[in-house]
């Protein structure tokens, strides 16, 4: 039996304890035991298509002024463990996104860049795909894919609250997505499901449920996903495969039996040299008998909890060969009514700017109608035969001979693309208590100096904090009428 480090408390599986210290050394093995008595780091990522990192320390000092950067992700912060960002309005307008340090940096890894197709396969809860979309600056097709329906709903909710325009949600098995899509894609990223081993000190469940068995298990459904994206992924496209877990098996093991089904993939190693890297340590092919005959993944990388300010995880940067060869869809979209277009194009008209309003006529052959909903597709693409929660920008809803503008689009505008706003400063605390009235769902009595350039309430107007809209409120017999989404309002007390 394994003796357990004095200095930390933490209640390791035996097996996984000894297996560690055989990996890690004893000396190593004292300081990752150690690790686990402190506090685990807290942070969140800047919605970069709202502000720039920086800008959010400047909103409110006395909050946010207290962040550090991460130093692999340009626009992670850590928070203190005191600061509760989840209950601030800043985050309902989707100004940042609750991400656990480690987990940035996959996508940071990913080298996503505007007008590419990109694809995460398991996206729940929607932190990478929210950092992509941010790294792809609203241009191109992002598909974020969840196979659980629960999970993918949440997925969901999180691409409609950082305000993304450009992104699929789909709810399908990654072998029933790679039909629809066989060398689509220019960059996969495959945040396997995994045993979860990093996540110990996060997640009760991965700890209770550790066991040899479910690594194993979690290893062979890897193989399947990774086999799956390798359908997808045009050559010359990169494939990023990350998981939260220390088990070889399931790390430099599931790269190891990719490369050996796939000859096509290269390992591109990651350069440890970077400043931003300085706390990575290269995986270990050593650990496990399949991957040791590819010396190449020691190019992948390891994030331990006793070398950086993060949980466990590990990434690696892959490259199928070949030149560019992504597929063109010439799948025919079918648009909406034109009865249907012409109501949102009457709204566009009465509420939204004449920018705005052009732009939805240059684009209405993406706009389509799911029943009652009105989406605006990111890209000329057959959704037939797919399972999917969100096919692009929810535009608003059809009720009869009207229009009624969807959250979703509130949140993907900007306060200057609105012919109304009113407008509320989080730094007086009146403005303060009514943004929290608002997310309540209350009803709000206007003052006519809190309207955007002087203008008075007229139809459909934004609520914003700060210059960030919030959601929507409608005017009407000297009221504000709250539109703030019932399933999304805050509790009182």
């Amino acid at each position: 039996m394994t003796e357990h480090s004095a200095s930390s408390p933490f209640p390791f599986p035996e097996e996984f304890a000894a297996r560690m210290e055989r990996f890690l050394g004893a000396a190593e093995y004292e300081q990752f035991a150690a690790s686990y008595a402190r506090p685990y780091a807290h942070a969140l990522r800047v919605n970069t298509e709202k502000l720039p990192p920086d800008a959010l320390e400047r909103l409110v000092k006395k909050e946010f002024a207290v962040l550090t950067p991460v130093p692999w992700c340009p626009a992670g912060r850590y928070y203190p463990e005191t600061m509760r960002p989840g209950k601030h309005p800043y985050h309902e307008a989707g100004l940042y996104y609750i991400q656990e340090p480690s987990a940035m940096a996959p996508a940071a890894l990913s080298g996503a860049a505007p007008g590419e197709r990109i694809l995460d396969l398991c996206a729940a809860p929607g932190g990478k795909t929210t950092q992509l979309a941010a790294m792809m600056k609203g241009q191109g097709l992002l598909v974020s894919n969840e196979i659980h329906p629960q999970r993918a709903r949440i997925l969901s909710q999180n691409v409609e609250r950082m305000g993304i325009r450009h992104a699929v949600v789909t709810n399908m098995e990654p072998a029933a997505l790679a039909e629809h899509f066989p060398a689509f894609f220019d960059r996969i990223l495959v945040d396997a499901p995994c045993s979860g081993e990093g996540m110990f000190r996060k997640e009760e469940a991965a700890l209770t449920g550790w066991s040899m068995e479910n690594i194993r298990l979690c290893a062979e459904r890897q193989a399947a996903i990774l086999d799956a994206a390798a359908g997808m992924l045009c050559e010359g496209g990169t494939l990023v495969y990350s998981t939260c877990t220390f088990a070889p098996e399931e790390n430099e093991g599931s790269i190891g039996t990719f490369l050996e089904r796939h000859p096509e993939f290269h390992v591109c190693p990651i350069d440890l040299s970077e400043p931003w890297a300085a706390d990575f340590a290269p995986a270990h092919p050593e650990w496990d008998e399949q991957a040791s005959r590819f010396p190449e993944i020691r190019g992948a990388v390891r994030l331990w909890p006793h070398r950086l300010r993060g949980e466990g995880h590990f990434a690696c940067v892959l490259r199928k060969e070949g030149g560019r060869a992504v597929k063109i869809c010439s799948d025919r979209v079918i648009p909406a009514d034109r009865g249907a277009t012409k109501l949102l194009e009457d709204f566009a008209d009465a509420s939204l700017t004449a920018e705005v309003a052009e732009v939805l006529r240059a684009r209405s052959d993406l706009v389509v109608r799911f029943g009652e909903e009105l989406y605006l597709l990111p890209d000329r693409l057959s959704l037939k035969g797919l399972k999917v929660l969100r096919p692009g920008l929810d535009l608003g809803t059809i009720r009869k001979d009207r229009f009624e503008p969807s959250h979703a689009l509130a949140l993907a505008l900007r306060l200057s693309d609105f012919r109304s706003a009113y407008c509320l400063d989080m730094a007086a605390e009146a403005d303060a208590a009514c943004a929290v009235k608002y997310l309540k769902g209350e009803t709000m009595i206007p003052e006519e100096d809190h309207f955007a350039q002087g203008k008075s309430a007229r139809g459909w107007t934004a609520v914003a904090v700060d210059g960030f809209p919030l959601g929507w409120c409608k005017a009407a017999g000297g009221t504000l009428k709250n539109h703030y989404p019932r399933g999304l309002r805050w509790m009182n007390g």
